[in-house]
């Protein structure tokens, strides 16, 4: 049952809407007060039936749970059930330290129709929530606040609700990636359990980046510039996704990175047509891609797309070198040639690592 429903009833009908409290003394300080559509869940967890036994009375409610860490994580509990019942939900949360009882005895009245007055919205209480538990700076931070918030939204039942809302979250998380986007489209739309993992398992350089962005921006560019990059010296303009093809597809940089195969796909999509949200990526590959694309606050330049192709190829080198000198440490049975033409390479390749124009201008060849 919920407490106080019995006197409260009558004056939820009129006002269509109920305060829901946690507590019995907290349901008895705020109807004392002169709030008589307020009811109580008796200090236990709010259940499916408590909820259609409101429904009968309204469909809108204001949660106003004790503020501390239970009573946050009870609201949450709360707040998703009364979702897939299709309440209209507002969260009134108090001061820290304070719960409806204590509040009225040392506020007052008045105080407290205040705070109802400014109870807000269910989502953008979970919003500031996700915000304050995760800082959503990076990338990192923003999967996490968005693992945090995917099941509530995936609770609604109106689609169009759930696409509203995911909208709406990226724009407040400061969410700008089409493709994080379109992977908070498509869990709303299917209502899934799944979350987005953060690819920190995964170790890619910020030269890896840094062209995996520039690749990306072909979405940025406009159909009708069919023109050449900076680089071919054809014209002043600078195109860093035909920059960053030309240098990856000529000099096969990317084979053997963690992110080849990720490359490979957005080398293929084309810089005309490339949509990113709709590339056929796994999902492991599509995350990588949501939290490259997050950081966009460094600006493309020519320099500094130079200097990942730069320390792509010392990456590369060093590769080729460390299979030289693996094959070196096994030459039983080899050929004298053979032997020789491997020192040959050695050296070829060491000279070429210690090329002045493949120096390190930058953190690009840093794993991050």
């Amino acid at each position: 049952m919920l407490f106080n429903l019995d006197q409260a009833k009558e004056a939820i009908r009129k006002l269509d809407y109920a305060i829901l409290v946690e507590g019995q003394m907290d349901c008895i300080s705020v109807f004392a007060t002169g709030f008589h559509n307020v009811i109580a869940s008796s200090g236990t967890a709010f259940t499916e039936l408590q909820a259609r036994l409101l429904g009968r009375f309204t469909r809108n409610v204001v949660v106003n749970f004790d503020p501390d860490t239970a009573g946050a994580k009870a609201t949450e509990r709360t707040l998703g059930l009364l979702v897939e019942e299709e309440f209209q939900v507002k969260v009134l949360t108090l001061e820290p330290g304070f719960d409806p009882d204590l509040f009225i005895r040392r506020k007052g009245k008045d105080a407290y129709a205040e705070a109802l007055r400014n109870s807000q919205k269910y989502f953008d209480y979970l919003i500031e929530r996700a915000r304050t538990q995760f800082p959503v700076r990076g990338a990192e931070g923003k999967i996490k606040a968005v693992n945090y918030l995917l099941p509530h939204i995936q609770r609604i039942p109106s689609r169009i609700a759930r696409d509203e809302l995911a909208r709406e979250m990226a724009q407040k998380l400061g969410i700008d990636s089409s493709v994080l986007r379109q992977e908070l489209k498509h869990a709303a739309a299917n209502r899934s359990t799944a979350t987005l993992k953060t690819p920190a398992e995964i170790q890619v350089t910020d030269a890896e980046k840094i062209l995996i962005r520039a690749l990306a921006s072909a979405t940025e560019m406009q159909a009708s510039q069919d023109h050449l990059s900076a680089r071919d010296g054809a014209e002043e303009g600078f195109d860093p996704c035909r920059q960053a093809q030309f240098a990856l597809q000529s000099e096969s940089l990317h084979l053997g990175l963690a992110t080849e195969s990720l490359i490979e796909v957005l080398l293929g999509a084309g810089s005309e047509t490339l949509q990113v949200a709709g590339l056929p990526l796994p999902e492991a590959e599509r995350t990588l891609l949501a939290s490259v694309l997050m950081k966009d606050d460094e600006e493309l330049t020519p320099e500094r797309l130079e200097g990942a192709v730069r320390a792509l190829r010392r990456i590369q080198l060093r590769r080729k070198l460390e299979r030289v000198q693996r094959a070196l440490q096994s030459t039983r049975g080899q050929e004298a040639s053979e032997v020789q033409a491997l020192l040959l390479e050695k050296m070829r390749l060491k000279r070429a690592l210690m090329d002045p124009s493949l120096a390190d201008e930058g953190p690009a060849a840093r794993p991050a």
